[in-house]
């Protein structure tokens, strides 16, 4: 998935919102958890470019192992469990957004669902290398419509916010 982690991360979050009534937490502050959880599997990438210089697929880093994450959304639970505070509710959205990350990505990206057990990547769908440059051969395969499609239900959510926001009586 190219660009729809950060929209499926607002939709996630948007619908997940109102099921978490902690004091101090914003529905923008749960946002911009969501938002971080969406993206943060990815934020490996400025190491595979800078430090790793693309010699590993930077879905073998931890930030794109399921256990990881697996292991953040039970300590963010076991928090919110004993202790209902912000940074809880804050820490839940941003590791369930980091566990759809991987999902998204298993489409048509190889994860390693068993990793550091097994180094086995699955994929629902493979994207056969046709074309040059490497993202052309996702923009033009299916699958690039479920990501506008989600960009597209994101910005319309969004635009539905919006103006819902605007007939509220001040």
């Amino acid at each position: 998935m190219i660009i729809g982690h950060l929209p499926a991360g607002y939709l996630a979050a948007r619908r997940l919102f109102p099921h978490f009534d902690a004091p101090g937490v914003t529905c923008k502050r749960f946002l911009w958890g969501g938002a971080l959880g969406a993206i943060a599997p990815d934020l490996d990438m400025l190491y595979f470019h800078l430090a790793d210089h693309r010699m590993h697929h930077h879905h073998t880093y931890f930030t794109h192992f399921p256990l990881f994450w697996i292991a953040l959304l039970l300590l963010s639970v076991c928090w919110l469990h004993m202790k209902r505070a912000p940074a809880a509710v804050l820490a839940l959205i941003f590791s369930i957004n980091g566990m759809l990350h991987l999902m998204l990505d298993t489409i048509v990206g190889d994860i390693w669902w068993l990793a550091p057990f097994v180094d086995r990547p699955f994929s629902l769908f493979t994207v056969p290398a046709l074309h040059q440059p490497w993202w052309l051969n996702f923009i033009l395969h299916w699958s690039f419509a479920l990501e506008l499609a989600i960009v597209l239900l994101a910005m319309l959510t969004w635009q539905r916010d919006r103006l819902a926001l605007r007939k509220v009586p001040s």
